[in-house]
């Protein structure tokens, strides 16, 4: 199978890359590398000993699209490529819509002239709103699209066009994953997260403390009516979320009659904002100094998945801990302070 990965050269596009290089299938990547390094997907390459087909280019840019799949025959596709910083899109919304919604439809323009016709689609848990802590574990039925942020509302209008794209067409194999919270790194150290600025998330806020290139963590609120009255969220591994990519697209290889096909991955398991500090304490051998700071607006006690639906369809399930998490986030942030601008 050969795969196009748009935003290939990002967090999670990354690492999935390196496992579909690994499960013997062929990638060409487009990425504007606007929040991505190029050096990505050198270091995938390299721990893989395949070839990337790389293209700079934009997903808005029809042009550039027509190229790709005018080149070697494309089978599927994985679309990562867009904006992801919940606080950024509430600024900037239209530049939300624009790079997530209109950069979809773009694609999937090309992917109609091209005769394909399977899509993974990077969508997030964010679409499920603000539930309350009696509706969790979030399954893929609850309600959806009462959304707080730019970001969610782009993540929720593609996936109903896709949902529209389907009905018309029912010949299309997509899928829509509903991400919890990836984290880790590959064990190798050498592709990891690698935010721009102050992080979006916890885990390489809590890393970058550790190596002392900030001073302390914020925690939001210590009085949540949990075990230790933090925020517990389901956190995991990007290799256990690399692996469920390439499982859906083998689920999808083989219903040839089309799919329309929604899935939460997640482990199913939450951990508090303390515990991802002190199991990080103790992979690290360093300490997380932090504060206790008021509650955000907005943020919920709890929010985790039910992946039955994952485990179910396509035999897969998340299988590293927390302690795993915690360990491949550090040797990454260890061997590289600097991410992709350090050589």
């Amino acid at each position: 199978m050969h795969v196009l990965v748009t935003g290939g050269a990002g967090y999670i596009g990354s690492h999935t890359c390196l496992s579909l290089l690994e499960s013997g299938m062929d990638v060409t990547v487009i990425d504007n590398f606007c929040n991505s390094s190029p050096e990505a997907l050198q270091r995938v390459q390299s721990l893989t000993g395949r070839s990337i087909r790389v293209i700079e280019a934009d997903v808005r840019d029809a042009e550039a699209l027509e190229t790709v799949f005018s080149g070697p025959r494309i089978d599927a596709v994985i679309h990562f490529a867009g904006l992801k910083a919940v606080g950024e899109s509430v600024a900037k919304p239209m530049l939300y819509y624009d790079n997530n919604v209109a950069g979809t439809f773009t694609l999937l323009q090309a992917m109609q002239r091209a005769n394909v016709s399977t899509l993974v689609f990077s969508s997030s848990a964010t679409v499920y709103g603000d539930p309350a802590p009696e509706h969790l574990p979030l399954k893929e039925t609850a309600p959806c699209g009462i959304t707080h942020s730019p970001y969610a509302t782009s993540k929720w209008t593609v996936e109903r066009c896709l949902a529209d794209l389907h009905a018309a067409q029912p010949e299309w194999r997509i899928a829509r994953l509903r991400y919890f919270n990836p984290v880790g790194a590959h064990s190798s150290g050498r592709i990891g997260e690698n935010p721009s600025g102050t992080p979006n998330n916890l885990m390489p806020f809590v890393s970058q403390v550790a190596c002392g290139a900030r001073p302390k963590l914020s925690i939001f609120g210590d009085d949540y009516p949990t075990h230790d009255g933090t925020g517990v969220r389901d956190y995991i591994h990007v290799m256990d979320l690399a692996e469920g990519h390439v499982a859906t697209l083998k689920y999808l290889a083989s219903h040839p009659q089309g799919e329309l096909l929604t899935l939460n991955l997640g482990t199913g398991q939450g951990c508090s904002v303390l515990d991802v500090v002190k199991t990080f304490e103790t992979a690290s051998g360093r300490p997380v100094p932090y504060e206790i700071v008021p509650r955000r607006p907005g943020d919920v006690p709890a929010y985790y998945a039910d992946p039955s639906q994952a485990q179910k369809l396509l035999h897969w399930r998340a299988t590293r801990s927390l302690r795993d998490m915690c360990a491949d986030t550090w040797r990454w942030q260890a061997a590289n302070p600097q991410g992709y601008d350090h050589r």
